[in-house]
């Protein structure tokens, strides 16, 4: 006979997964600590309340399951406020933190609520968590899968978006501004988005429950790995986050644009000894965190306090289940993680080969689907660019933002790194079996200068941060071309437009995948502030009027990005080792000086002749490219040029000057002039000359 429970929500199977699990008669409440002696579940009626409105004892009998601790509370429903409170051992010379009084984050909170609550009585009261519906009509919306050699990223923050007045969108600031704004991300032609964290952090001070002096707005401060940021979201309903979210993500794969999150697990908010207790240090610190000392201090590899104890089994546990519930939950297309070197240390903090972390992330089949990529170093001094993991993960190459900055900024010896980097930086990925487009290729990202401010300032202009201009990187590789920040020289603004437009072309003509940073197709700036992590306002935000301004820029970059979108050549899958194509002596990558002859790679010149071989058909069948032909002048005076033999006979129209005025300065059609007949021609100081062949 088949027996059926009449409360099938109270049976064991239900212990998992963790959190607050959504029941039709009720609420599952799950949370793991080995060494807790009691555990309470706090409930709240209001986001604003202090006290919780019931107390509930977990029976340590009934409600405990090895190190599991699981009640169910029948009657509640989607939209209940809760948080954990953990008795146990207080010793903190062996890292044991229970703290009674405190009110604990459940770390699988799918979403939070209000802020932190002024301290009067030495208790912090954190954002309340939410009972979450994950329900939703995503309305067939599958992850889009677009190839990681046909992706074009746009990093971005969702909040400096649109924050700024001149955005004009009905929500600033929010996922659904974001979604206002979509078709000027469609007409720029980027094919995915990179948002920096929207995993909760905080962001009023945790014991005055007020703005802070410096603020985290880029949101590098992990407290909740399950949650949207609720600071992003026009609802102010506890849990509208979650919907708003997914329509945002929704609709981005409505226009054709894959979503990819920045993700932080190598820390939290939670900092070091002398932090405060929130979470994960109240639950079970010395699992949750590489502890120092015997456990009395925190080991800082991700230089923000703690690190996040990632090779522990409950801790990667953790991580794989938040890696797919923004897989399964939210249809996010792939991660960016932050300081991922810092995955490949074990529990003892030491750097070791073929990490079980990393190595799970790349062979999970939830992930299967996904773009994953890393930033391959760490604050400890680890860096790992072109050996991090295996064929699955793809890296932000640090090498070759440094040797694009130093080439055009006129640096002498720097024509073998520009090749290596323009041809997919094999010295990088070739030996380890893996791909250019394993190299994650940028100029600028959020964390230092924009564009703009790569040429207009010699030095960083941190002053707004308040820590004397001490903060942020030294070594920047920019150049103010005579004035620092702003001019009205129009020569000056002449040659920052155009080294602006010669990094562009490096950037979305070299193979790999190439990133753009949000607003430097405008000349975004931040005023010289090379570190703006606490900059909530117009330094990081993106004024939408430069888009009128500066729409010569946009045009150039709009051109751009549609030619790599259109032509294989410059986005090829596999190395080009000057391999012969069968065609008049043509090799896939053809190297040559200025003057059309072999390069002296030792001569210290800034001048470079590039020929990119469109793939034959048997390289790759389903695709026709064109010849592209690249002419670089680094230097500082006007050099002649002569198109080498190879480039003889065929019949070429220019796409790219980017000494000229707009809008000669591109030709999104393929349709500018003709070389000289003869082949010769004098190309000002510092240009790039782009030719196309014909099909």
């Amino acid at each position: 006979m088949l027996m059926v429970h009449p409360h099938p929500e109270l049976q064991f199977s239900h212990v998992l997964p963790y959190g607050a699990i959504l029941h039709e008669r009720g609420v599952r409440f799950v949370v793991f600590s080995r060494s807790a002696t009691a555990m309470r579940l706090l409930l709240y009626n209001n986001v604003d309340d202090r006290e919780p409105s019931e107390i509930i004892d977990f029976d340590r009998e009934t409600d405990r399951w090895g190190d599991i601790w699981s009640i169910f509370i029948p009657g509640l429903s989607a939209g209940q406020l809760y948080h954990f409170q953990a008795e146990g051992p207080y010793n903190p010379d062996q890292g044991m933190l229970f703290d009674g009084r405190a009110r604990l984050i459940d770390p699988y909170a799918k979403a939070l609520a209000g802020t932190f609550q002024a301290s009067t009585d030495g208790i912090i009261r954190p954002p309340k968590c939410v009972v979450v519906d994950e329900s939703f009509n995503w309305e067939g919306d599958r992850h889009l899968k677009r190839d990681l050699s046909e992706t074009i990223i746009y990093e971005m923050h969702v909040k400096g978006f649109t924050a700024d007045d001149s955005s004009t969108v009905k929500h600033p600031g929010t996922y659904l501004g974001v979604i206002e704004k979509i078709p000027y991300l469609k007409s720029l032609g980027v094919t995915a988005v990179e948002l920096m964290p929207i995993h909760e952090f905080p962001i009023m001070d945790m014991v005055t429950g007020k703005t802070p002096t410096r603020g985290n707005y880029w949101g590098y401060d992990s407290m909740a790995f399950f949650a949207p940021h609720r600071g992003y979201a026009a609802s102010k309903t506890p849990g509208g986050q979650v919907r708003e979210f997914k329509e945002m993500v929704k609709a981005l794969h409505q226009a054709g644009i894959e979503v990819i999150l920045d993700v932080v697990y190598n820390h939290t908010c939670e900092g070091n000894e002398k932090g405060p207790i929130l979470s994960f240090k109240g639950l079970e610190n010395h699992v949750y965190y590489m502890l120092a000392n015997g456990g009395r201090e925190y080991k800082n590899y991700s230089g923000c306090g703690n690190t996040v104890n990632g090779n522990h089994p409950i801790v990667r546990e953790m991580i794989f289940n938040s890696l797919r519930h923004w897989v399964h939950n939210y249809h996010v297309d792939g991660f960016r993680f932050d300081l991922a070197s810092i995955l490949s240390r074990d529990r003892s903090g030491n750097l070791v080969a073929n990490p079980p972390l990393v190595e799970a992330i790349a062979e999970d089949p939830m992930l299967a689907d996904t773009k994953i990529i890393a930033e391959a170093w760490d604050a400890a001094g680890a860096y790992q660019v072109g050996s991090f993991a295996n064929l699955r993960w793809a890296e932000w190459n640090g090498r070759y933002r440094d040797d694009i900055r130093s080439f055009w900024k006129g640096e002498p010896h720097k024509l073998g790194a520009l090749a290596t980097r323009l041809a997919g930086s094999s010295d990088l990925y070739q030996a380890g079996g893996r791909q250019p487009y394993h190299s994650i290729n940028f100029i600028t990202s959020h964390d230092g200068f924009p564009m703009n401010d790569l040429v207009s300032y010699n030095h960083k202009h941190n002053e707004a941060n308040g820590e004397g201009n001490r903060d942020g990187d030294n070594h920047n590789l920019s150049y103010n071309y005579g004035v620092e920040g702003p001019t009205k020289r129009a020569s000056i603004e002449k040659i920052r437009n155009q080294q602006i437009k010669n990094m562009f072309c490096t950037l979305l003509l070299s193979q790999g995948v190439p990133m753009i940073l949000m607003g430097d197709e405008i000349r975004r700036t931040q005023h010289g502030n090379n570190n703006a992590y606490c900059q909530d306002n117009e330094i990081s935000w993106l004024d939408w009027k430069l888009v009128k301004k500066n729409d010569e820029m946009r045009r150039f970059v709009r051109a751009l990005i549609a030619f790599r979108r259109d032509q294989p050549t410059v986005r090829q899958k596999h190395f080009l080792g000057g391999y012969p194509t069968g065609r008049r002596g043509l090799y896939d990558v053809n190297w040559y000086n200025n003057l059309g002859t072999a390069v002296d790679w030792d001569s210290g010149d800034s001048m470079l002749t590039c020929l990119f071989a469109a793939p034959s058909k048997e390289t790759d069948p389903e695709q026709i490219g064109r010849d592209v032909l690249l002419l670089m002048n680094g230097s500082a005076s006007p050099q002649q040029f002569i198109l080498p033999p190879v480039a003889k006979g065929t019949s070429w129209r220019m796409f790219v000057d980017t000494a000229a005025t707009s809008p000669s300065d591109v030709y999104p059609d393929l349709n500018g002039p003709r070389p000289p007949a003869a082949g010769k021609f004098v190309m000002p100081e510092r240009s790039v000359r782009i030719y196309v062949a014909s099909r």
